[in-house]
């Protein structure tokens, strides 16, 4: 492969990407909303899907207003119907699908013993059988287009327990650490046809998320990072925007922790 320019137009210039939970729950930049922005930025055309009509129009003015080149859908990613129609309006608006970035997702309080049955199947609906929807229906477009790339985006709870007083992520963490299975098992099978799949793990973000825990909350967050910073939804979409790109060609089926170390790092005790 040639030295890839991108010089003109942007890391994503040509491409066509999908982003599942597109707008912010709340004032501030979630991760939805600041990939959206660094994808039209990086000259990729956007296809903005959100549940909230208000907020997801809200966004793709923004961009537009930025010179960014996108487009908006309503839809529940949970449903099928929905999903499919998502993938035929990326496909009638820009003639081709690129990339697939999975960041729709709920929490779910609870522990193994306490959780309420319809809070475990509402996180297993939404954070993972989600998930294989949008893979399974955008995946033979973008074998179409010449390949693609799908990013999930899962959590540090995933692959770490972790406690917080007496409420309990089981359901949550289970889902997320289910797509960290599903990304590995859709980049084997898709690889020859030219798809890549991989996953973010995402540690102590701050967005609007999370506003709800409080500034104490917040800063136990941050002295928790080896590097002691708070990451920001832009951490995680300049590193969806590596993936998605070119420069990230011969990477798939890895899981990328977001997250300043805190994953791999710790103090020796004592």
């Amino acid at each position: 492969m040639e030295e890839p320019d991108n010089k003109a137009g942007g890391r994503l210039a040509g491409k066509v990407a999908i982003i599942t939970g597109a707008a912010s729950t709340g004032p501030g930049v979630g991760i939805g909303k600041a990939t959206a922005i660094l994808f039209a930025r990086e000259g990729a055309k956007v296809l903005l899907v959100n549940r909230t009509q208000s907020r997801v129009e809200a966004l793709g003015d923004e961009i537009t207003e930025g010179g960014g080149d996108c487009a908006t859908f309503v839809a529940d990613v949970t449903r099928e119907e929905d999903v499919e129609a998502i993938v035929n309006k990326a496909i009638q608006t820009w003639g081709r699908l690129d990339i697939l970035f999975n960041n729709a997702g709920i929490g779910a309080p609870g522990t193994v013993v306490n959780v309420k049955e319809e809070v475990w199947d509402s996180a297993m609906n939404t954070n993972l059988r989600a998930t294989m929807l949008t893979s399974k229906y955008c995946i033979p477009s973008m074998i179409e287009s010449g390949g693609g790339v799908i990013i999930n985006v899962s959590t540090l709870g995933a692959v770490q327990g972790f406690r917080r007083d007496d409420t309990g992520f089981a359901a949550y963490a289970a889902s997320k650490a289910g797509l960290i299975g599903l990304t590995l098992s859709t980049a084997a099978d898709y690889a020859a046809c030219g798809v890549r799949a991989n996953c973010l793990i995402v540690g102590m973000v701050n967005t609007p998320a999370l506003e709800k825990f409080g500034a104490e909350a917040r800063e136990k967050r941050r002295l928790a990072v080896p590097l002691r910073s708070e990451g920001t939804a832009w951490d995680v979409a300049w590193s969806a925007v590596y993936l998605a790109s070119d420069e990230a060609r011969w990477i798939t089926g890895i899981s990328l922790p977001v997250d300043g170390g805190q994953m791999n790092l710790r103090e020796w005790p004592g």
